[in-house]
């Protein structure tokens, strides 16, 4: 007699992307459903500045792309955001918040968290324990608690299997007790970026996530980004890879000089005038559709 098939379960629906059709195409556009919102943002270092952001609207649930020439000031900027350095002016919300004069390690209990175009792994502990770092409410970390394993052992067994979960869906399950100095510099944003995932973030923000890596885990990437906007995240990432930007971004945002001076889709903001001026100055006439000749101006 036949088996029936097992009853499977149903994947979880994917979260709609924002419809940017009457979104404006122009430096500080409003957006229908802002998670971040940055207004009057400049940090000056002695007589330069090096960022001076009017106004930026963040879309929720969307991959945003920050993109500009070297020294357009996009890590600084970025730095601002997320309490690892200090503005000369200016103020930002996250989630109807003000968090500006946060710490970075409160932003990432807000939800917003961030990864380094410099990974931040440490090297002679495992891959596991790299993990286990990322968790919230971590009972062991209070002086009080941690002399006393009946508090927090429970909760070490839940990170622990929430850690291998995630570590499984980036396919470093088999890396999980080597040393995360082992890893390969692909191996290594893959980690960050699962670690991250360990806060249960709203937000993650992404510091040149392919810068390094390896082209055959270039697709892995760009995979797993696309699953945090279709699980419901959003993602903002700072890249000088035109063909990521185009293929994977919903929106695009291009700093020159500290300041915003496009944003469209990225069909599109590719080609404004104050974008190819922003990369190539006075050459007017380039395509920027040429992603070699881009990487060579960023």
């Amino acid at each position: 007699m036949p088996t029936e098939p097992a009853p499977t379960t149903p994947a979880a629906p994917r979260t709609a992307v924002p419809d940017f059709s009457t979104t404006a195409r122009q430096p500080g556009a409003a957006k229908a459903d802002p998670i971040l919102v940055a207004d009057q943002v400049t940090r000056s270092f002695g007589g330069v500045t090096a960022v001076d952001v009017d106004h930026l609207e963040v879309p929720r649930h969307a991959i945003t792309a920050l993109i500009g020439p070297n020294g357009a000031g996009k890590t600084t900027f970025f730095n601002l955001l997320t309490g690892f350095d200090r503005p000369s002016s200016g103020h930002w919300t996250f989630d109807e918040h003000r968090i500006e004069r946060h710490s970075a390690a409160r932003v990432a209990r807000a939800g917003m968290v961030r990864t380094f175009q410099l990974t931040k792994a440490l090297n002679r502990m495992t891959v596991l324990e790299n993990m286990r770092l990322g968790a919230r409410d971590q009972r062991g970390e209070l002086f009080g608690f941690a002399l006393l394993p009946m508090f927090w052992r429970s909760r070490e067994k839940e990170i622990t299997e929430q850690a291998m979960t995630l570590l499984e869906r980036f396919k470093l399950d088999t890396k999980a007790h080597e040393y995360a100095g082992s890893l390969s510099g692909g191996q290594r944003k893959l980690l960050e970026m699962a670690r991250a995932l360990m806060s249960e973030p709203t937000m993650i923000m992404l510091d040149e996530p392919m810068a390094g890596v390896n082209p055959a885990l270039t697709q892995s990437l760009l995979g797993h980004i696309a699953q945090l906007r279709d699980d419901g995240m959003t993602v903002l990432f700072v890249e000088h890879d035109m063909h990521m930007v185009r293929h994977i971004s919903d929106w695009v945002v291009v700093m020159a000089e500290g300041r915003i001076v496009a944003e469209g889709p990225p069909t599109t903001v590719m080609q404004d005038p104050a974008v190819v001026d922003a990369y190539l100055g006075a050459h007017q006439n380039t395509d920027l559709g040429d992603d070699a000749l881009l990487e060579e101006h960023s």
